[in-house]
């Protein structure tokens, strides 16, 4: 298991500048800094702490697998980095175990996103865009695109080009009217299957702009857990997860509506079998 490492010094050094960031246990402090999770905490116990474990788990309530511990569970500021989490809205908690046998649990924290300032990054104009500047307009970001294809909605492409009109403000060509393309719900599923080495793929198309939600039943349908408010395009969740070999169902909802309903295998641990034919 991973311990302390450069990403979680880098990540110790942040949170040091305001140490109010940093709760003192048994609560603890967890932040998404770049795609990182980042647990950490002030230890002000007075009896002598023998050993600290990490946890982490889809559940708020149980299924908690651990994933590390600290070097020197001693120190009154320590921390640990969960550098690839499998998903950025884990349930952390800490077990802290004290010398004579005594223990425990730290309270339940999801990860908070920590925003960090960066230097602008002075972009390339094309000469389009340089002239549009040239005449004191307004200058767009995003590059024109011919070619619109979201989800299953697709348009027509255009040969019209961007043009500068109103004291150089850019203005892009009108798209034709978009046209609806029917879904085809095949198996396995092109949204969460089982890849080569036996772990559940999640793949999402902008998940960060629109509101996926995932339930996963075992195969009698009956509900295991759910992943809320995915914003992330691709996850992998580990088969340890589903405790046992045999077929899964799950059911995909974006922004409350039901988009597909599906399943899929998990084999046998050691053992890299095909998938039995549709139940």
């Amino acid at each position: 298991m991973p311990r302390f490492s450069l990403a979680l010094t880098m990540a110790l050094c942040f949170f040091a500048v305001s140490l109010t960031a940093q709760e003192t246990l048994p609560g603890i402090s967890v932040k998404n800094l770049s795609g990182q999770i980042i647990v950490s905490w002030v230890n002000d116990y007075k009896l002598p702490v023998a050993n600290i474990s990490i946890q982490r788990s889809y559940d708020s309530l149980k299924n908690y697998t651990t994933i590390g511990s600290v070097l020197n569970p001693q120190n009154i500021e320590n921390g640990y980095a969960d550098v690839k989490p499998p998903y950025n809205k884990m349930y952390y908690r800490v077990f802290v175990s004290f010398e004579g046998g005594t223990y425990v649990f730290s309270k339940i924290t999801r990860p908070v996103k920590e925003i960090i300032q960066e230097e602008p990054v002075t972009k390339t104009a094309d000469t389009v865009t340089t002239k549009a500047a040239a005449a004191g307009g307004i200058i767009t970001e995003e590059p024109f695109n011919p070619f619109l294809v979201k989800d299953n909605w697709i348009a027509k492409p255009t040969t019209e080009q961007p043009k500068i009109k109103n004291g150089g403000i850019i203005s892009k060509p009108q798209l034709p009217a978009l046209e609806t393309k029917a879904e085809i719900i095949t198996y396995p599923s092109r949204r969460i299957y089982t890849t080569k080495d036996n772990s559940i793929a999640i793949v999402l198309n902008e998940a960060e702009t629109k509101r996926y939600t995932v339930k996963f039943f075992d195969e009698n349908d009956l509900f295991l857990f759910e992943l809320n408010k995915v914003t992330e395009s691709y996850l992998i969740i580990e088969k340890v997860n589903f405790k046992h070999a045999g077929w899964f169902n799950f059911e995909v909802y974006e922004s409350g509506k039901l988009v597909e309903k599906n399943k899929f295998y998990v084999p046998k641990d050691g053992k890299n079998q095909p998938v039995p034919g549709g139940k």
